[in-house]
């Protein structure tokens, strides 16, 4: 891999996220040798800002790969996780579900969606 003046394609990758430009995360996702479930869940959170017609698509396919990937995951687990990314594109997100999720994620190690979460539920809050 090759990697330019502009660091690695993850480090453009977390540039294009803070951006919350839906079509720079996509092009810098492509770059990605594989989106794991941390940051698919990063990409859903634009894409619930930005472009709230396709997101319900992409949580959709963040909640499967959550129940596919994650052994152990409860049913009260994933009915969580399915409300709070119902809740994720709306006007006035609820940030206690929001929160509720980056909790889970946290346990699950998916820090970086975690933080997000996190950040989004306090920007919610004030």
């Amino acid at each position: 891999m090759f990697v330019t003046s502009q660091g690695s394609p993850h480090a453009r990758f977390e540039r294009a996220l803070h951006t919350g430009n839906p079509t720079l995360v996509r092009a810098a996702a492509a770059e990605l040798p594989r989106v794991g479930l941390d940051d698919a869940l990063r990409i859903c959170v634009v894409l619930a800002v930005a472009e709230p017609e396709v997101y319900e698509r992409a949580a959709v396919r963040w909640l499967g790969r959550l129940l596919l990937d994650e052994p152990g995951v409860t049913l009260a687990q994933a009915q969580l996780a399915a409300t709070a990314l119902g809740v994720l594109p709306r006007c006035v997100p609820d940030a206690p579900a929001i929160a509720a999720l980056g909790k889970l994620c946290e346990e699950r190690g998916l820090l970086g969606a975690a933080r997000t979460l996190a950040e989004l539920a306090e920007r919610l809050d004030r």
